[in-house]
């Protein structure tokens, strides 16, 4: 068949950098990988470094050339478009707040504020700053690919759709220009889960130390690391070697981990009075549970205890009086974060309460103060009202996972054409305004991402079963570790978020871009043993 012989020739082409690097008196080597190869006899030897894969191979040279090319080209249009860096209402201006005044702590991890103040060192622009944060997405997106062709060797063809579906990746663009954690976090997951695919496969005592230190980073830029080292415990299981290394590299990571949280506790203790980690949790909480309390009719409300009774009355008068779903159209949004933010909001309005006294409180000092009282009450209701959490909470946020929705990334700088004044301060800017050179700040390039996941997600599932009930773990053992890796990641990553975070595009992206990463692989895998059913599977060495 000519599709058969299709692969064959492809299977050749797989081979060029082994017979370019073949030593006198030595046979050709075996990529290291798990390709599809079709009844290649491999003789044992060493197989060859990244390094010479990499750029010994004329096709993968030219991928680099154009990935480097095609960096420049879509940077400097994009800026051309867009001359200054977007702004999340608050979030932006809380991490530019924490850097310019070196805080120990705030509403949000100090990782990226920290990371503001280094660049400023060297520069207050703008534009070096979102450079930065596009170079590294970019730089940690094609370092994850190459790894997953070193070890996988996947067909020319799959290359070719997966490095062009990421290089020219417009969701890049936007998500760099924000000054928010978003690009930089994704960055160093990539990075981190690169690491791990090399930990598992051929693991050195750099590589797992590596891992720890950029674990640890990530973790201070956002809490949603705070699994990550569930996922390295997979990765050092699966590796079998260097155990000791990784047992050192992982009680490194928790022990920084640890340290920082204990730093950051004492430092909200001071401020406070209460040791706690993160007031934010708590928040979150609370918020999540209203979610569902809203729907208890009054007539079925459970008495509270004392500690709540303050809280409870004014969230139930809340609910009684924004009925009116014209008048509030907040409350109809479902598994939000309106009741952690909104200065309107019942919560915002407690905290208010209890500092109606005190004219001197900081922001911060209100806001940590009754996390603790928020996190207990948020506790009380969910497990108080349990079946209405599942329905109008996990329910329609399990919902927004399958398709997380495109959220602030659907307008540049979230619509608003003008920045506070410590965005002023900070970057130099002449004028509070910001100019553009399009009419209309809404990203529509942006709107196929909901159906593009939502496709996805099923894509990958169905290609995972799929690949189990035809066996193939049984024959491709290292592509068997790296899904059982991909497969903790989206499964903690599903709990986590479902559970105790809000969803949207921008915190979900790591996942995805991994889950399209392995799907290309199972998609490969399936067509070809359609073709071909006598596929033999490499010898590892």
């Amino acid at each position: 068949m000519a599709s058969t012989d299709n692969m064959h020739t492809e299977v050749s082409n797989r081979e060029e950098i082994h017979s370019t690097n073949t030593h006198q008196g030595h046979t050709d080597k075996e990529e290291p990988g798990d390709g599809l190869k079709k009844r290649i006899k491999i003789v044992a030897s060493d197989p060859v470094s990244f390094k010479e894969y990499l750029f010994n191979s004329t096709f993968n040279k030219w991928l680099v050339g154009i990935g480097i090319f095609a960096i420049i080209i879509q940077f400097s249009i994009f800026k051309f478009f867009y001359p200054y860096a977007g702004f999340i209402n608050g979030d932006s201006y809380v991490y530019l707040e924490t850097a310019y005044h070196n805080f120990p702590v705030n509403t949000y991890p100090i990782g990226y504020s920290k990371f503001l103040r280094l660049i400023s060192v060297f520069t207050r622009s703008d534009i070096a700053i979102v450079a930065l944060q596009y170079l590294l997405l970019q730089l940690s997106t094609i370092s994850l690919m190459f790894t997953t062709f070193y070890f996988y060797a996947p067909l020319k063809a799959t290359k070719i759709i997966l490095y062009g579906f990421m290089l020219f990746n417009p969701v890049y663009l936007y998500l760099s220009n924000y000054i928010s954690s978003d690009a930089f976090f994704l960055s160093l997951s990539l990075i981190w889960f690169t690491l791990l695919l090399w930990i598992i496969n051929k693991p050195s005592a750099l590589l797992i130390y590596s891992s720890a230190l950029i674990l640890f980073i990530a973790f201070t830029v956002r809490y949603n690391a705070l699994f990550y080292p569930i996922i390295g415990i997979v990765a050092l299981l699966l590796g079998k070697r260097r155990i000791l290394a990784n047992i050192i590299g992982f009680g490194i990571s928790i022990s920084l981990i640890g340290l920082f949280m204990q730093v950051t506790s004492n430092k909200y203790k001071d401020i406070t009075g209460y040791k706690q980690f993160t007031p934010f949790s708590g928040w979150q909480m609370a918020n999540n549970a209203l979610y569902a309390y809203r729907y208890v009719d009054s007539r079925h409300v459970k008495p509270v205890t004392p500690k709540f009774k303050q809280l409870d009355k004014m969230v139930r008068n809340y609910f009684d009086s924004s009925r009116n779903i014209a008048l509030h159209p907040q409350e109809a949004l479902m598994a939000n974060t309106f009741y952690m933010w909104a200065p309107n909001s019942p919560l915002s309005l407690y905290m208010e309460e209890q500092f109606k006294k005190d004219s001197t409180a900081s922001a911060l000092k209100k806001w940590a103060t009754v996390g603790p009282i928020m996190s207990d009450y948020g506790s009380f209701l969910i497990k108080t009202y349990p079946t209405e959490f599942v329905k109008f909470y996990l329910i329609p946020n399990a919902v927004k996972y399958y398709a997380p929705p495109v959220e602030f990334l659907d307008h540049y700088s979230t619509g608003i054409d003008s920045v506070t004044e410590i965005a002023k301060v900070w970057f130099d800017y002449k004028s509070l305004k910001l100019k553009t050179r399009v009419k209309d700040y809404n990203v529509n390039v942006l709107n196929y991402y909901p159906i593009l996941t939502g496709s996805m997600n099923v894509l990958f599932i169905l290609s995972l079963l799929s690949f189990i009930f035809l066996k193939g773990y049984k024959k491709y053992k290292l592509l068997k570790r790296g899904l059982i890796l991909v497969i903790a990641l989206w499964t903690l990553n599903f709990a986590f978020s479902v559970f105790a975070s809000p969803i949207a595009l921008r915190f979900q992206l790591f996942p995805i871009i991994i889950s399209i990463m392995f799907t290309s692989l199972l998609m490969e895998y399936l067509i070809i043993t359609a073709f071909n059913k006598e596929i033999d599977a490499p010898i590892e060495t």
